[in-house]
C-alpha cells in the first residue's frame, strides 16, 4: 500500500514525511479494502477499530491511541428525520474518527511532533490524540475560533496559534511552517488516512441499521465527513451490501458556498469567493484543498449542494435543543438547511443528518 498522486500518479511510501506531492498534488491512497461483510466486525472492540479489517492500518498502535471514538447512536427526530449522534465523542466532534486514524499512524511511523490548521474541532481531536500517544503538537486557529475550543486543545498540552484573517490565511500560515521547518502535517484535508477514520460513520449507520438511509445530508466545507461518506458508501455498492446509492444532499454556508457555485456554474474547480463572516464556522472554507475531488463526487453520483440559510441557522438550534439536542453552531446549519430543502422540494423523510460537534463547544 502506498501514497498516490492525485495529479501526476507518481507514488510515495506511506513513511514519507512529505505532505503532499512535489508537483503539488494531494496524496491518495493506494488502497481497496476487503469486500465489506458484517462477519469482519470485530465486534469486541467498542471503537472504530471494531472496523480495522477496512482500514489501512500498520501494526497494533491504535490499540494505545484510542481512546473509545465511534459507535455513536442513530436516533429519531422526527417522522423523517434520524440523528447520527456524533458529538458522543471523546473530544465532543466527529473529527475522533479521522484523529484517531491518523495518529495510530504517525505512531506508527516514528512521528514525535506534528502541526495542524483548524476551525477549532479538528485541531481539538488531533491535541487529544497526540497527547495519548505523546507526541508534540502545535495546532492553528483562525481568529473568532471558539475560546472553549481552544481551551480544550491546550488542555491536551498542545500550542494553540490565533492567526488573525479567516481560516483560509490560518491554513496558509500552518503550511508555511510545514514548508520551512519540515514538521509533520497532520492536517485532515491533506492526509487521506482521516478519512480511514471519517469513513466509520456509514460502517456505523450500516451495522445499526441494517440498511442506509434514502437521504444522507452532510456538512461540506473541506469535504472531512463528505469524503469519507462517499467512500464507505462505494465500499458497500462494490461489496452489494446495498443496492444504490443513497440521495446525499451537501450543505454549504450561503455566506461561504464555494462549491456550491461551481456545482451551479457546472465547474470542475471550486469558485472564487470571499468568504462572509458566519457563525458556521466548521464549513467556512473559501478554498477548499480537495476542491476537484468533491466536484468530481458530487457530479458522479448526482449530489445535490444547498446553503444554509445564515438567520435560520439559531432558529434551528432551538429547534433541535428543544428535543434535547444541544449541537455547535455548524451542526445547526446542516439542519436549517434540511427545513430549506423541505420547503423547497416538499416533505421529505428517510432523512440522516449528523450532529458533529456538541454545543457547549461554540457558545461564545
Amino acid at each position: 500500500m502506498k501514497y498516490i498522486c492525485s495529479k501526476c500518479d507518481m507514488t510515495a511510501e506511506l513513511s514519507t514525511r512529505k505532505a503532499k506531492c512535489d508537483c503539488g498534488g494531494l496524496w491518495k491512497l493506494d488502497f481497496k479494502p476487503p469486500k465489506f461483510d458484517l462477519s469482519l466486525v470485530d465486534r469486541d472492540t467498542w471503537s472504530i477499530f471494531r472496523y480495522r479489517a477496512f482500514i489501512p492500518l500498520e501494526g497494533e498502535h491504535w490499540r494505545e491511541i484510542s481512546l473509545g471514538e465511534g459507535m455513536t447512536p442513530v436516533i429519531p427526530f422526527n417522522d423523517d428525520v434520524l440523528l447520527k449522534m456524533d458529538y458522543f465523542m471523546p473530544t465532543l466532534s466527529f473529527k475522533d474518527r479521522g484523529a484517531a486514524v491518523l495518529i495510530a499512524h504517525c505512531k506508527a511511523i516514528g512521528v514525535n511532533a506534528v502541526v495542524q490548521d483548524s476551525s477549532g474541532n479538528a485541531g481539538n481531536s488531533v491535541a487529544a490524540y497526540c497527547t495519548k500517544a505523546e507526541i508534540d503538537c502545535e495546532i492553528f486557529v483562525p481568529e473568532g475560533t471558539s475560546p472553549k475550543k481552544l481551551n480544550m486543545i491546550k488542555s491536551h498540552n498542545a500550542q494553540v496559534n490565533v492567526v488573525p484573517g479567516s481560516r483560509d490565511d490560518c491554513a496558509d500560515v500552518c503550511r508555511a511552517k510545514v514548508d520551512t521547518e519540515g514538521k509533520y502535517y497532520a492536517n485532515h484535508v491533506y492526509n487521506p488516512l482521516f478519512y480511514e477514520g471519517t469513513k466509520t460513520y456509514i460502517y456505523e449507520v450500516y451495522e445499526q441499521m441494517r440498511r442506509i438511509p434514502n437521504h444522507i445530508f452532510v456538512p461540506l466545507g473541506n469535504g472531512t465527513l463528505f469524503i469519507g461518506i462517499v467512500k464507505a458508501l462505494e465500499e458497500l455498492l462494490e461489496s452489494a451490501v446495498i443496492e444504490n446509492m443513497p440521495k446525499i444532499i451537501a450543505v454549504q454556508s450561503e455566506y461561504c458556498d464555494p462549491l456550491a457555485k461551481a456545482v451551479i456554474a457546472k465547474e470542475k474547480h471550486p469558485a472564487r469567493v470571499i468568504p462572509e463572516p458566519t457563525i458556521a464556522e466548521g464549513i467556512a472554507i473559501g478554498v477548499p484543498m480537495r476542491g476537484e475531488e468533491i466536484l468530481e463526487y458530487i457530479y458522479k453520483y448526482n449530489i445535490e449542494v444547498i446553503t444554509a440559510p445564515e438567520n435560520r441557522i439559531m432558529d434551528a438550534r432551538k429547534a433541535l435543543a428543544e428535543k434535547g439536542v444541544y449541537c455547535e453552531y455548524t451542526t445547526a446549519a446542516t439542519y436549517a438547511a434540511y427545513m430549506k430543502y423541505c420547503e423547497l422540494n416538499g416533505k421529505t423523510s428517510d432523512c440522516l443528518i449528523p450532529m458533529c460537534g456538541a454545543g457547549l463547544k461554540s457558545d461564545h
